[in-house]
Protein backbone atom coordinates (compact mmCIF):
# COMPACT_ATOMS: atom_id res chain seq x y z
CA UNK A 1 0.00 0.00 0.00
CA UNK A 2 1.32 3.42 -0.91
CA UNK A 3 1.40 5.68 2.15
CA UNK A 4 1.95 9.37 1.50
CA UNK A 5 3.34 11.56 4.25
CA UNK A 6 1.60 14.80 3.32
CA UNK A 7 3.30 16.73 6.12
CA UNK A 8 6.75 15.83 4.82
CA UNK A 9 5.75 16.62 1.25
CA UNK A 10 4.41 19.96 2.42
CA UNK A 11 7.68 20.76 4.21
CA UNK A 12 9.76 19.84 1.18
CA UNK A 13 7.44 21.80 -1.08
CA UNK A 14 8.03 24.88 1.07
CA UNK A 15 11.79 24.44 0.78
CA UNK A 16 11.68 24.02 -3.00
CA UNK A 17 9.16 26.87 -3.29
CA UNK A 18 11.46 29.19 -1.36
CA UNK A 19 14.44 28.32 -3.55
CA UNK A 20 12.68 28.94 -6.86
CA UNK A 21 12.53 32.29 -8.63
CA UNK A 22 9.80 30.97 -10.93
CA UNK A 23 7.59 28.99 -8.63
CA UNK A 24 5.12 27.99 -11.30
CA UNK A 25 7.83 26.31 -13.40
CA UNK A 26 9.27 23.81 -10.92
CA UNK A 27 10.20 21.08 -13.48
CA UNK A 28 12.18 23.55 -15.56
CA UNK A 29 13.60 25.04 -12.40
CA UNK A 30 15.46 21.85 -11.46
CA UNK A 31 17.10 21.65 -14.88
CA UNK A 32 18.14 25.30 -14.80
CA UNK A 33 19.30 25.00 -11.22
CA UNK A 34 21.78 22.30 -12.15
CA UNK A 35 23.88 25.01 -13.79
CA UNK A 36 22.81 27.99 -11.67
CA UNK A 37 22.49 26.23 -8.35
CA UNK A 38 23.29 27.12 -4.81
CA UNK A 39 26.06 24.60 -5.07
CA UNK A 40 27.77 25.89 -8.20
CA UNK A 41 31.29 27.11 -7.60
CA UNK A 42 34.10 28.58 -9.63
CA UNK A 43 37.08 26.27 -10.02
CA UNK A 44 40.29 27.58 -8.49
CA UNK A 45 42.80 28.51 -11.17
CA UNK A 46 45.94 27.44 -9.35
CA UNK A 47 45.07 24.84 -6.75
CA UNK A 48 48.64 23.56 -6.49
CA UNK A 49 50.11 26.76 -5.07
CA UNK A 50 48.69 26.41 -1.55
CA UNK A 51 49.43 23.22 0.40
CA UNK A 52 47.13 22.21 3.23
CA UNK A 53 48.65 20.43 6.21
CA UNK A 54 47.62 16.87 7.02
CA UNK A 55 46.49 15.36 10.34
CA UNK A 56 48.59 15.59 13.46
CA UNK A 57 49.01 11.96 14.43
CA UNK A 58 49.04 11.23 18.15
CA UNK A 59 51.25 8.66 19.85
CA UNK A 60 49.60 5.32 20.61
CA UNK A 61 49.45 6.00 24.34
CA UNK A 62 47.49 9.24 23.94
CA UNK A 63 43.74 9.18 24.13
CA UNK A 64 42.16 10.36 20.91
CA UNK A 65 39.65 13.18 21.10
CA UNK A 66 37.33 14.94 18.70
CA UNK A 67 37.26 18.54 17.60
CA UNK A 68 34.49 20.65 16.09
CA UNK A 69 34.43 22.87 13.01
CA UNK A 70 31.60 25.19 12.00
CA UNK A 71 31.33 26.24 8.35
CA UNK A 72 28.77 28.22 6.36
CA UNK A 73 29.08 27.60 2.63
CA UNK A 74 25.67 27.83 1.06
CA UNK A 75 22.78 25.38 0.97
CA UNK A 76 23.41 22.83 3.71
CA UNK A 77 21.72 20.05 1.75
CA UNK A 78 24.73 19.98 -0.58
CA UNK A 79 27.58 20.76 1.78
CA UNK A 80 26.39 18.26 4.37
CA UNK A 81 26.48 15.46 1.79
CA UNK A 82 30.11 16.27 1.00
CA UNK A 83 31.50 16.34 4.53
CA UNK A 84 29.62 13.17 5.48
CA UNK A 85 31.86 11.35 2.97
CA UNK A 86 35.14 12.49 4.56
CA UNK A 87 37.18 9.99 6.54
CA UNK A 88 37.79 11.12 10.09
CA UNK A 89 34.48 13.01 10.20
CA UNK A 90 32.33 11.57 12.96
CA UNK A 91 29.15 13.55 12.43
CA UNK A 92 27.75 16.41 10.36
CA UNK A 93 24.74 18.41 11.53
CA UNK A 94 22.92 20.93 9.36
CA UNK A 95 21.77 24.03 11.16
CA UNK A 96 21.95 27.75 11.70
CA UNK A 97 24.80 29.81 13.17
CA UNK A 98 25.85 33.38 13.97
CA UNK A 99 22.36 34.82 14.36
CA UNK A 100 20.49 36.94 16.85
CA UNK A 101 17.28 35.08 17.68
CA UNK A 102 16.60 31.94 19.70
CA UNK A 103 15.56 28.63 18.16
CA UNK A 104 15.13 29.90 14.60
CA UNK A 105 13.08 27.94 12.10
CA UNK A 106 14.00 27.38 8.46
CA UNK A 107 11.22 29.71 7.34
CA UNK A 108 12.53 32.47 9.64
CA UNK A 109 16.12 32.04 8.47
CA UNK A 110 14.96 32.22 4.83
CA UNK A 111 13.66 35.75 5.40
CA UNK A 112 17.24 36.94 5.91
CA UNK A 113 16.15 38.90 8.99
CA UNK A 114 17.49 36.63 11.73
CA UNK A 115 21.21 37.09 11.02
CA UNK A 116 21.69 33.33 10.84
CA UNK A 117 23.57 31.50 8.11
CA UNK A 118 22.86 27.97 6.93
CA UNK A 119 25.80 26.08 8.36
CA UNK A 120 27.36 22.76 9.28
CA UNK A 121 28.57 21.59 12.68
CA UNK A 122 31.31 19.03 11.94
CA UNK A 123 32.70 16.74 14.62
CA UNK A 124 35.97 15.11 13.50
CA UNK A 125 38.96 13.11 14.68
CA UNK A 126 42.08 15.32 14.29
CA UNK A 127 44.28 12.22 14.25
CA UNK A 128 42.63 11.19 10.99
CA UNK A 129 41.93 14.53 9.33
CA UNK A 130 43.20 17.97 10.23
CA UNK A 131 41.33 21.24 10.42
CA UNK A 132 43.58 22.37 7.55
CA UNK A 133 42.27 19.55 5.36
CA UNK A 134 38.69 20.42 6.26
CA UNK A 135 39.48 23.99 5.22
CA UNK A 136 40.78 22.72 1.89
CA UNK A 137 37.49 20.94 1.24
CA UNK A 138 35.58 24.02 2.41
CA UNK A 139 37.41 26.38 0.02
CA UNK A 140 37.18 24.08 -2.99
CA UNK A 141 33.53 23.02 -2.76
CA UNK A 142 31.82 26.41 -2.82
CA UNK A 143 32.47 29.88 -4.20
CA UNK A 144 34.02 31.97 -1.39
CA UNK A 145 34.15 35.10 -3.57
CA UNK A 146 30.42 35.87 -3.85
CA UNK A 147 29.00 37.99 -1.04
CA UNK A 148 25.81 36.62 0.51
CA UNK A 149 25.26 34.34 -2.44
CA UNK A 150 25.90 30.82 -3.69
CA UNK A 151 24.77 30.33 -7.26
CA UNK A 152 21.02 30.90 -7.47
CA UNK A 153 20.59 31.22 -3.69
CA UNK A 154 20.82 34.85 -2.58
CA UNK A 155 20.69 36.29 0.92
CA UNK A 156 22.81 36.66 4.05
CA UNK A 157 21.72 33.16 5.09
CA UNK A 158 23.87 31.82 2.21
CA UNK A 159 27.03 33.73 3.12
CA UNK A 160 30.45 32.10 3.28
CA UNK A 161 31.81 31.88 6.81
CA UNK A 162 34.20 30.10 9.16
CA UNK A 163 33.27 30.28 12.84
CA UNK A 164 36.33 29.25 14.80
CA UNK A 165 36.27 27.41 18.12
CA UNK A 166 39.82 28.24 19.21
CA UNK A 167 42.79 30.43 18.34
CA UNK A 168 44.42 27.81 16.16
CA UNK A 169 41.34 27.52 13.95
CA UNK A 170 41.28 31.29 13.65
CA UNK A 171 44.97 31.45 12.73
CA UNK A 172 44.76 28.68 10.14
CA UNK A 173 41.61 30.12 8.58
CA UNK A 174 43.13 33.59 8.25
CA UNK A 175 46.40 32.14 6.95
CA UNK A 176 44.77 30.14 4.14
CA UNK A 177 42.38 32.93 3.21
CA UNK A 178 45.35 35.25 2.75
CA UNK A 179 47.46 32.62 0.98
CA UNK A 180 44.70 31.75 -1.47
CA UNK A 181 44.09 35.40 -2.28
CA UNK A 182 47.81 36.00 -2.86
CA UNK A 183 48.12 32.89 -5.02
CA UNK A 184 45.39 34.02 -7.40
CA UNK A 185 43.51 30.78 -6.82
CA UNK A 186 40.21 32.56 -7.48
CA UNK A 187 39.31 35.23 -10.03
CA UNK A 188 38.03 37.55 -7.30
CA UNK A 189 38.95 38.27 -3.66
CA UNK A 190 37.65 35.87 -1.02
CA UNK A 191 34.81 37.37 1.02
CA UNK A 192 34.48 34.54 3.56
CA UNK A 193 33.94 35.96 7.03
CA UNK A 194 36.07 34.54 9.85
CA UNK A 195 34.45 35.05 13.24
CA UNK A 196 34.42 33.41 16.69
CA UNK A 197 31.80 30.72 17.15
CA UNK A 198 28.82 31.93 19.17
CA UNK A 199 25.80 29.68 18.70
CA UNK A 200 24.52 26.81 16.58
CA UNK A 201 20.97 25.52 16.32
CA UNK A 202 20.35 22.20 14.54
CA UNK A 203 17.95 22.50 11.62
CA UNK A 204 14.66 20.64 11.52
CA UNK A 205 14.84 16.85 11.31
CA UNK A 206 13.82 16.70 7.66
CA UNK A 207 16.95 18.70 6.74
CA UNK A 208 19.35 16.22 8.36
CA UNK A 209 21.12 13.81 5.97
CA UNK A 210 18.85 15.23 3.31
CA UNK A 211 20.70 13.88 0.30
CA UNK A 212 21.14 10.40 1.79
CA UNK A 213 17.46 10.21 2.65
CA UNK A 214 16.04 11.77 -0.51
CA UNK A 215 18.47 10.99 -3.32
CA UNK A 216 15.87 9.07 -5.30
CA UNK A 217 12.84 11.06 -4.15
CA UNK A 218 13.62 14.70 -4.85
CA UNK A 219 14.61 16.02 -8.31
CA UNK A 220 16.77 18.65 -6.59
CA UNK A 221 19.01 15.88 -5.27
CA UNK A 222 19.54 14.40 -8.72
CA UNK A 223 19.89 17.66 -10.63
CA UNK A 224 21.98 19.64 -8.15
CA UNK A 225 23.46 17.67 -5.26
CA UNK A 226 24.44 14.47 -7.10
CA UNK A 227 26.76 16.20 -9.63
CA UNK A 228 28.42 18.14 -6.82
CA UNK A 229 28.98 15.02 -4.71
CA UNK A 230 30.34 13.10 -7.71
CA UNK A 231 32.78 15.91 -8.50
CA UNK A 232 33.93 16.02 -4.88
CA UNK A 233 34.51 12.27 -4.79
CA UNK A 234 36.57 12.43 -7.98
CA UNK A 235 38.80 15.23 -6.68
CA UNK A 236 39.20 14.06 -3.08
CA UNK A 237 39.53 10.30 -3.53
CA UNK A 238 42.22 10.05 -0.86
CA UNK A 239 39.98 11.67 1.76
CA UNK A 240 36.89 9.50 1.33
CA UNK A 241 35.61 6.99 3.83
CA UNK A 242 36.02 3.41 2.68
Amino acid sequence: MLIINYFQLYQEAIVIYNKSMYKFLLPAFFVILSSLSACAQKKPKKTGEVTFAGPEHKSSNMEQKTDTATFANGCFWCTEAIFQDVKGVKSVTSGYTDGKTKNPTYEEVCTGNTGFAEALQIVYDPAMISFDELLEIFWKTHDPTTLNRQGNDVGTQYRSGIYYHNDRQRERSEFYKSALDKSGAFNHPIVTEIKPFTVFYPAEDYHQSYFNNNENKNPYCQAVIRPKVDKFRAVFKDKLKK
